[in-house]
């Protein structure tokens, strides 16, 4: 379930938090030492998953193209290459 609190909720007890996501800048927060979570802009957020999303429809465009499919191992074996620039 998705929970959406106000910001101001967290700029109240960090008043610094809003000028640093404004900036472009990612604001970790941590938990006993260890990374938690991530206050990301809506705009740097976008950026990061808008070509995803993009990429998702293309394959889901292709997909409905082919009756051809492939499995699982298939799929990874080719995206670890791609990444690993084999």
């Amino acid at each position: 379930m998705i929970q959406i609190r106000p910001v101001s909720d967290l700029r109240n007890k960090f008043p610094e938090i809003e000028t640093l996501v404004n900036s472009g800048n990612p604001v970790y927060l941590t938990k006993n030492g260890y990374g938690a979570m991530v206050v990301l802009s809506l705009e740097e957020y976008a950026s990061l998953t808008d070509n995803i999303e993009m990429k998702l429809d293309e394959a889901d465009r292709q997909a409905a193209g082919t009756d051809e499919r492939l499995s699982h191992e298939s799929v990874f074996k080719n995206a670890r290459s791609a990444i690993h620039g084999k």
